[in-house]
């Protein structure tokens, strides 16, 4: 019954090729994320308290998933057992607790764009993890090899020079938004660092990449006993919140904090919660599944691009030069990475017509094939070959 709602639209659109289903997915996850980055940082801004919009946030997005989960997912998704729940546990731990948890903290220290710009190593890290743990292979001997292994090079590089260095700030804005409006109260002065402690963000951010890249490694084995993508996304949100709220309650006490005192404060909890969190966790997990881990994560720098627009231009946030420097240097990484991934598939395709012409050539009609010695001396059916 479920499924003959939406047929319209499902029929329309997949009849869209899958490799453009994933881009056009990957640029909307990028552009929402954008946003999340400004309003994160606006949140902050405003006093909410940083676990507090982490509860809100994570509440709101497993109200979203739960009913889709649940109806959509009923004939796919494979019991429960102790082990699955296990995992699930471990997936929230790193992908919701540490990975959210990281980022506001480094976000309260640094600005948007720096804080998008710095995730951009999620790519290098992601495949890193992933060779380790031989979900992707890596092969020294030829050019693709060496490209993912340079543009990881270059990705460590990017972010410990936006860590050690910040160096001056060489575009200072004066946007609009910064005069008497109606707006500027709700975000107010989102790009002033001054009185913040770089460094220290920066370093809280490198922890929400690990986290992140580890969580999107993670999933690949996960969902390959487990297929039902929604399901397995509820339910890590699920154990993460109830992750944070055991952290709640030793660091926020305060029953005034989880009051939310403004129009700015309500729109952030819900953009987190319904576009980063419930609608950003639903199409990623689906690119995870479909594009592999590694795909998901090369379209960070246009998240990059477009959170320095609408920062520098809406909310007047200023760019220092370590963080210019460090952000080339990660896009150079991650288009190597992207490059030398693209080279792999090329190869993988070349050996698989090799070794199907090879069979094919094999697999001929027998009778044609004559008699030798050899063959004379080998039994009838051998199973062991």
């Amino acid at each position: 019954m479920a499924d003959t709602v939406p047929s319209g639209s499902r029929r329309m659109w997949c009849s869209v090729p899958e490799r453009l289903q994933l881009h056009m997915a990957m640029l909307a996850l990028q552009f929402g994320y954008a946003g999340f980055h400004v309003v994160s940082r606006a949140a902050l801004n405003m006093g909410i308290s940083k676990i507090v919009f982490i509860v809100y946030r994570n509440i709101i997005a497993l109200l979203l998933l739960l009913p889709f989960a649940y109806f959509l997912e009923k004939k796919e998704r494979p019991g429960i057992t102790l082990k699955f729940l296990v995992q699930f546990f471990l997936l929230a731990l790193v992908g919701i607790t540490a990975n959210q948890g990281f980022y506001f903290m480094g976000l309260d220290n640094t600005s948007p764009t720096f804080a998008s710009a710095i995730q951009n190593s999620v790519p290098a890290i992601t495949f890193l993890m992933a060779a380790l743990l031989r979900i992707e292979q890596v092969r020294l001997d030829r050019k693709d090899g060496i490209a993912k292994v340079t543009g990881t090079f270059f990705c460590v590089a990017g972010a410990s020079v936006i860590t050690l260095y910040k160096g001056p700030a060489i575009f200072t804005p004066a946007p609009p938004l910064h005069g008497p409006t109606r707006y500027a109260s709700m975000f107010p002065s989102l790009g002033n660092a001054k009185g913040k402690n770089w460094t220290l963000g920066c370093i809280f951010l490198i922890g929400h990449c690990l986290s992140w890249s580890g969580w999107l490694v993670l999933q690949t084995p996960v969902l390959k006993k487990y297929p039902a993508r929604l399901s397995v996304t509820s339910y890590t949100c699920f154990f993460g919140l109830l992750q944070f709220l055991i952290i709640a309650a030793f660091t926020e006490r305060d029953p005034y904090a989880w009051l939310i005192h403004s129009g700015g404060e309500l729109f952030s909890v819900f953009y987190a919660g319904v576009v980063a969190s419930g609608i950003a966790f639903a199409v990623q997990i689906w690119c995870i599944d479909k594009g592999g881990p590694v795909f998901v994560a090369v379209y960070q720098p246009v998240q990059t691009l477009v959170v320095a627009i609408m920062a520098s231009v809406a909310l007047g946030e200023e760019f220092y030069l370590g963080g210019i420097i460090g952000a080339v240097l990660i896009i150079v990484g991650l288009y190597l990475v992207l490059w030398g991934k693209s080279e792999e598939g090329k190869f993988a395709k070349q050996k698989v017509a090799i070794q199907s012409t090879h069979d094919h050539r094999h697999n001929r009609n027998p009778c044609h094939i004559k008699p030798s010695l050899t063959q004379a001396l080998l039994p009838p059916t051998s199973d062991d070959v």
